[in-house]
């Protein structure tokens, strides 16, 4: 078993990549039919695992991966899609012909780098589809497109383009059957989605997509990315094995956790005891800088929920953080609101945001480290 140093919230070696290969295997199926939507919450190693399927390749694809956090308009977008398109053509000495043929009609546009003059950004969805067709025709490996957080991309373009941006993609997934898309989102395609038909959209432009959760890490694989991290950082415990397990269990399989979790304990002088660990997640989940990045479990409640949803969303949570699990009719009594259908779709967006899960008929939370830091920040 090879050990590795802490390296929490940086990109890893894709064999650091650890417990996600049957997960892979499955994406790599699915693409074979259709393109993908994979969501997760935050810190679950969602892109590291993008990134190694880039890494690793497939016989007979092509893999364009891009992260979409920081774009702001549709024709940036479609220059880093172009630029992408453009750089590949270019090791086989070919280019995006079209993409060329249609900026040229315009008087005095001059390319730049990989940016289009500023007259084409009206232009944007044309140019979408140039630079995928001029990809298709220039190729003939199947397309894949790994394209990291889409949503805040969406979020940042406004309603009206993210409108138009769904169904150019949509489109272009229909005509040109060689190409795939994969969607990742931390915040979930479902709250843009939902904003969208707030403000009269009416399509459903990723009904030909399928939809995978990236859970935590197993038990097994958690515990052996935490043995190879106390390896690796030369952590002193009694018995690496059973700390391993212990610490995964803690922090929920999660592998962010695990990493800057590791990286707290090797700065401890001495042997590391559950104590210790214990001690140090409860320090790190009421730290004021937010070093764990989990006060997004609270905040995206504000970003993302109306007024009237906020107020059941937080008072449900407030409830399941002190009790192991409650049923339907039990935790809507517990509730003592008003509006029992405004109850029952906020406990359905609960259950796609990652907070709770139900078993059988009970509701809980779905991480028990989200419900530590849950009864720890609001003193319950």
């Amino acid at each position: 078993m090879k050990a590795m140093k802490a390296n929490p919230g940086g990109i890893l070696a894709p064999e650091d990549v650890i417990g996600r290969d049957k997960l892979i295997a499955k994406i790599w199926a699915i693409l074979e039919q259709q393109s993908v939507i994979l969501s997760a919450e935050r810190r679950m190693g969602k892109t590291n695992m993008i990134k190694k399927m880039q890494a690793e390749g497939k016989d007979n694809k092509l893999i364009i991966f891009r992260d979409l956090e920081g774009m702001r308009s549709p024709i940036e977008f479609v220059e880093a899609v172009w630029e992408d398109v453009e750089k590949y053509l270019s090791k086989s000495q070919k280019t995006t012909q079209k993409v060329r043929q249609f900026i040229s009609q315009f008087q005095d546009a001059e390319f730049s780098g990989f940016k289009f003059p500023k007259i084409a950004a009206t232009h944007w969805k044309i140019l979408l589809t140039k630079t995928i067709e001029d990809l298709v025709t220039n190729q003939e490996h199947q397309v894949i497109f790994l394209w990291d957080e889409v949503p805040y991309m969406l979020g940042n373009i406004g309603d009206e383009e993210s409108m138009e941006m769904l169904d150019i993609l949509r489109s272009l997934r229909q005509n040109y059957p060689q190409v795939r898309m994969v969607f990742t989102g931390s915040i979930g395609l479902h709250h843009v989605i939902k904003k969208l038909k707030e403000a009269g959209y009416k399509n459903d432009p990723t009904n030909d997509m399928y939809p995978i959760d990236v859970p935590p890490l197993s038990l097994s694989n958690a515990s052996e990315l935490t043995t190879r991290l106390i390896e690796g950082e030369k952590i002193e415990t009694d018995n690496i094995e059973i700390m391993a397990q212990y610490i995964s269990e803690e922090v929920s399989g999660i592998p962010f956790y695990i990493h800057i979790l590791i990286s707290k304990l090797k700065f401890i002088y001495g042997f590391i005891d559950k104590k210790t660990v214990e001690k140090t997640i409860n320090k790190s989940l009421i730290n004021p800088l937010n070093i764990w990045k989990i006060e997004h479990y609270r905040d995206r409640i504000d970003n993302y929920y109306t007024e009237y949803e906020k107020k059941y969303a937080l008072k449900i949570l407030d409830i399941l953080a002190i009790e192991s699990g409650l049923s339907f009719q039990d935790l809507w009594n517990r509730l003592a609101l008003d509006d029992e259908e405004i109850f029952r779709s906020v406990l359905k967006l609960l259950l796609k945001d990652y907070y709770l899960i139900k078993e059988n008929t009970i509701f809980k939370f779905k991480i028990n480290i989200v419900k530590k830091y849950w009864v720890i920040s609001r003193t319950l």
